[in-house]
C-alpha cells in the first residue's frame, strides 16, 4: 500500500471516529455549558421571558435553553432526574418535592398573588355558590389548589363538597366557556383572557382570597449551585434586573412574552397588573413563604414545616 493510500485511510478512519464522537455526544444532549432552564406558560414566569427575548443571557456570556413544563408538579419532576438546572415554578410543588428530599434551593422570588377563581355563571358571587359543582385547576401539586382548598376552608367547605379534575390551564377556559365545568383556579394570564374574552366570572382574585401570598419562585438543583457559582450570581443578576424592568414598564414589556401565551396584547397588558412581582430573598419573603408553609400544613398537604437550610440557598 502507497503512503497516499496508507495517509488517506488513515484519515477517513479518524474522521469516522469523529463523526461517531460527535453523534453520540449529541445525542446525549448533555452540554454541560448550556444551562436547562424549565418554566410554565404564564405570565408569573415574565422575567426569564423578559430575560431571554431582550439577550440579556447571550450579552452575560450564558446558553440557555428552555424547556415548557404544564404544570410545576412535572417541573419538579424534572428537576428531581435531573433534567433541569433551574425552574421558575410554584412554592406549592418546590415545598413539597423538598420535603420529599429532591436536591433543590430557593435561590429567588419572582411573584405574588396573580391567580383567580372563575366561574361560568354570572350569579357566582363567592366559593359557597360552587358547593355541589367543577372547579378545576391545573393540578394537585399546584399553588392554585392551594387557594382552592384554603378558600374552601375559609368559607366552611372541604374538597369533598366539590368535583376538582386536573386540567391543562387552556383547556380549562375552553371548558369553562363551554359550561363543561362549573369553576376554575388558574394563573394569569388565562384568568383574565376566561374574564374578557370569555366573558366569565371573576369569582375571586388570589389577592383576595389570601392576600400577598407567595407563588412562584426561582430554584436551582444542589448540583448546579455547587458546581457552577458564576452562572448562579449571572442568573440572579439577570433576574433581578428582568424583574425590575417589568416593574418599571409592565406594558412595555408585553411584546417580549411568549406569543402562545399572549392571545391580545391589551388584555395582557391588564393581566401583568393583577401580578405583585418581586425578584430578592428578603426576611420579609421567607416569612412569608414560612406562612404559606403553614397554610400547606393546616390544610394536610405537608406533614412537616421545613428549616430554613432545607428551604433556601446560601449564596
Amino acid at each position: 500500500m502507497s503512503k497516499n493510500r496508507r495517509y488517506i485511510g488513515l484519515t477517513v478512519a479518524i474522521a469516522v471516529l469523529l463523526l461517531i464522537v460527535f453523534t453520540l455526544y449529541g445525542m446525549s444532549g448533555d452540554n454541560p455549558e448550556t444551562v436547562r432552564i424549565g418554566y410554565l406558560p404564564t405570565d408569573h414566569d415574565a422575567a426569564l421571558f423578559v430575560a431571554n427575548s431582550t439577550g440579556m443571557f447571550k450579552d452575560a456570556g450564558l446558553e440557555v435553553e428552555l424547556y415548557e413544563y404544564n404544570n410545576g408538579g412535572d417541573l419538579m419532576s424534572a428537576m428531581a432526574s435531573g433534567d433541569l438546572d433551574v425552574g421558575y415554578v410554584g412554592i406549592t410543588p418546590v415545598i413539597y418535592s423538598i420535603s420529599k428530599e429532591v436536591p433543590v434551593k430557593i435561590v429567588a422570588g419572582t411573584q405574588n398573588e396573580g391567580s383567580g377563581l372563575v366561574a361560568h355563571s354570572p350569579s357566582v358571587k363567592s366559593i359557597s355558590d360552587l358547593k355541589c359543582k367543577t372547579i378545576a385547576t391545573p393540578g394537585e401539586s399546584s399553588i392554585q389548589s392551594v387557594l382552592l382548598k384554603y378558600d374552601l376552608k375559609k368559607n366552611g367547605m372541604s374538597m369533598s363538597d366539590i368535583e376538582s379534575p386536573t386540567m391543562k390551564v387552556s383547556s380549562m377556559n375552553d371548558a369553562l366557556k363551554t359550561d363543561s365545568i362549573d369553576g376554575m383556579v388558574s394563573y394569569e394570564p388565562y384568568v383574565t383572557i376566561s374574564k374578557e374574552i370569555n366573558n366569565q366570572t371573576l369569582v375571586e382574585s388570589s389577592g383576595e382570597i389570601l392576600p400577598d401570598h407567595p407563588c412562584c419562585v426561582v430554584v436551582m438543583s444542589d448540583k448546579f449551585l455547587s458546581g457552577h457559582s458564576d452562572k448562579v450570581s449571572k442568573i440572579l443578576d439577570i433576574h433581578k434586573n428582568a424583574t425590575e424592568k417589568i416593574k418599571e414598564n409592565p406594558e412595555g414589556m408585553v411584546g417580549y412574552l411568549p406569543s402562545h401565551i399572549v392571545p391580545n396584547a391589551e388584555i395582557e397588558k391588564e393581566s401583568l397588573t393583577h401580578i405583585k412581582w418581586v425578584s430578592d430573598l428578603n426576611d420579609t419573603y421567607k416569612q412569608n413563604l414560612y406562612n404559606f408553609m403553614n397554610i400547606e400544613k393546616d390544610l394536610g398537604i405537608i406533614n412537616q414545616t421545613l428549616p430554613q437550610d432545607k428551604l433556601f440557598a446560601n449564596i
